[in-house]
């Protein structure tokens, strides 16, 4: 060891204690040396941001024209909890019209009135003069679902003459809060619209241009806009916005004077779309007595006995025994007319399912090799009432499996004979569709639609949204390829494990399922529902009379009567919702 001069120390004289105060020091110079060694790194240099600070500009409505236009829309329904968004109500899963009003809004389309300022995203149409036509339940589809909406337009606002003030021009200037949820028509400003439906009962509106001098150079600009052309792409730009199982199919320019999607609609279209067999029929020989009717083989459905039964749903009746009571709208008319009922055959283009052909499945006398086929029931009405089409179908299925013969329908629309409706279950959500709503003229027997449609793809140089990159129909491939391609692996499955192990002939019954007195009825679900022996109709519990519900649900809710409940009691509750009135509202499917 040498010492900080140089000179080599001799340690073989030093004492135990010395060498450890010696150990010591040394320990302490190499740490210090060391910590003059090591840099200390330089703070972090903050990197100079070259992007100016984006400032969120203010978007003031004030500034924009308004006009009321008519969307059609279509909607695949599995996904969403039905179509009506019910305030402080939450469901398992989201509504269309939730989805509707996050596209609006997010668009900068609407204004609507904010009825809580605390929650911005809260739906709420006050302000927008919206209308819709149709209110489908959880899981139902629509094709050709109404809605009537203000909504923000490119048309110039009319030049405010010299030294003029517009009315609520000192609420603005005290801040953009004031007015800035409001989609109604702005002052003097110029707007389309067709003539009335019903000239028999106009409303008090009138076109705004109709009090304007046309010929006043100030308005040349607004004038010379054209409504179509120069016109915000209203369904290009929503479809950007809404989920992909939800598209704008059409949009009207100029919807009638009188227009609401609710009461200007005549008639309403519903298919309900079932298979045959209904549901995977078992060989003749695994069958046992009790499973079915000896009319119809297990599976199958007699599709002339439900033609019979659906025939006798068309014209004015009574239709208290084929819906859901609801109590909250006390409703006491029931009559609604059915333009329209039959069962049809529906072309499907692709078949994996040959099995079902064998002549162990087929009913007997069968000549027909097509199987599996597609079927739909097709109702046109004025109106529907609450689960309606479902409590139909449902009877229907019943008819078709010969657990009851067509007369069961005239029974039930017999409500002087039977007043109260059987506890029967309604048929499922799924495969049901609100088909098209119809805008008929009043005077108009044939009831064809009046409104004025611009489908998507329409018009001068148009094309590329409905045919082109990222258009419609690109939208709809790809939610129609992911489900076909699904539907073909299953179909593919079950038609491979029908062919695996022994032949149809060679299998034998289980000793389990002998004596078994489970009832197979469809009721177009997946599967059928296993029961009992099965109960008719006619002889099953009756719920109470209509009169009764209502006046239960009145006293429930803190009323002397129903009739108290319709004289004061909806305002009290609060029931109404985007301005319109829920008495005898009809509850569509």
């Amino acid at each position: 060891m040498e010492s900080n001069s140089g000179e080599k120390m001799d340690y073989s004289a030093w004492s135990q204690e010395n060498l450890i105060q010696r150990v010591t020091q040394l320990e302490a110079e190499l740490k210090a040396q060391n910590r003059s060694l090591i840099s200390t790194p330089p703070p972090p240099v903050e990197k100079k941001s070259w992007k100016k600070p984006r400032n969120e500009r203010v978007f003031d409505p004030s500034k924009y024209n308004t006009r009321l236009i008519a969307l059609k829309l279509a909607y695949l329904g599995k996904r969403y909890n039905g179509f009506e968004h019910h305030s402080n109500q939450t469901t398992p899963l989201p509504t269309i019209e939730e989805e509707l009003w996050k596209a609006l809004n997010k668009a900068r389309l609407i204004f609507p009135q904010r009825a809580n300022p605390m929650s911005p995203g809260e739906v709420n149409w006050e302000g927008c003069e919206y209308s819709k036509c149709g209110r489908t339940d959880r899981g139902v589809s629509a094709f050709g679902q109404v809605i009537g909406i203000r909504v923000r337009s490119n048309r110039p606002l009319p030049k405010k003459k010299k030294g003029a003030v517009a009315e609520g021009a000192e609420e603005v200037e005290k801040g953009p809060a004031a007015n800035e949820f409001n989609t109604l028509p702005r002052e003097n400003a110029v707007e389309m619209a067709s003539p009335a439906l019903a000239p028999s009962r106009p409303k008090s509106k009138g076109l705004p241009s109709e009090s304007l001098g046309l010929d006043d150079p100030d308005l040349e600009e607004t004038l010379n806009f054209d409504p179509v052309g120069q016109e915000i792409p209203y369904p290009s730009l929503l479809n950007r916005l809404l989920p992909p199982d939800i598209r704008i199919l059409a949009w009207c320019p100029a919807p009638p004077l009188d227009f609401s999607a609710r009461f200007s609609c005549r008639e309403r279209r519903y298919r309900y779309f079932f298979t045959q067999p209904a549901f995977v029929p078992t060989p003749h020989h695994l069958e046992h007595p009790s499973s079915n009717s000896p009319k119809v083989k297990d599976g199958w459905l007699d599709i002339a006995a439900m033609r019979e039964a659906a025939k006798m749903f068309e014209g004015l009746h009574d239709f208290r025994n084929f819906c859901k009571i609801d109590a909250g709208k006390q409703i006491s008319n029931f009559e609604r007319r059915m333009f329209y009922a039959d069962i049809e055959e529906v072309e499907d283009s692709t078949n994996e399912l040959g099995f079902v052909n064998g002549t162990e499945f087929v009913p007997s006398g069968s000549l027909e090799k097509v199987y599996p086929k597609i079927y739909t029931f097709n109702l046109h009405g004025s109106a529907f009432l609450w689960h309606q089409v479902r409590c139909m179908v449902s009877i229907l299925f019943l008819v078709g499996q010969g657990l009851e013969k067509p007369s069961i329908v005239s029974e039930l629309l017999d409500v002087e004979k039977n007043p109260r409706r059987p506890t029967y279950e309604m048929a499922s959500d799924t495969p049901l569709v609100l088909w098209d709503c119809i805008f008929p003229r009043e005077d108009d027997p044939e009831r064809k639609d009046a409104m004025q449609w611009l489908h998507v793809g329409d018009g001068p140089a148009a094309g590329g949204a409905k045919y082109g990159t990222t258009g419609l129909m690109d939208d709809l491939w790809k939610v129609w390829r992911e489900r076909k391609i699904d539907e073909m692996l299953a179909a593919s499955l079950v038609d491979t494990v029908s062919r695996q192990g022994n032949r149809v002939e060679e299998l034998e019954a289980g000793n389990g399922k002998k004596g078994s007195k489970s009832q197979k009825v469809f009721d177009g679900g997946n599967v059928p529902r296993l029961q009992g022996t099965y109960i008719p109709v006619m002889k099953k519990p009756v719920m109470d009379a209509v009169d009764v519900i209502n006046e239960k649900y009145a006293v429930r809710k803190g009323f002397e009567s129903a009739e108290d409940l319709k004289l004061q009691g909806f305002r009290r509750l609060g029931k109404s919702s985007g301005g319109e009135t829920p008495i005898a509202e009809d509850a569509d499917e």
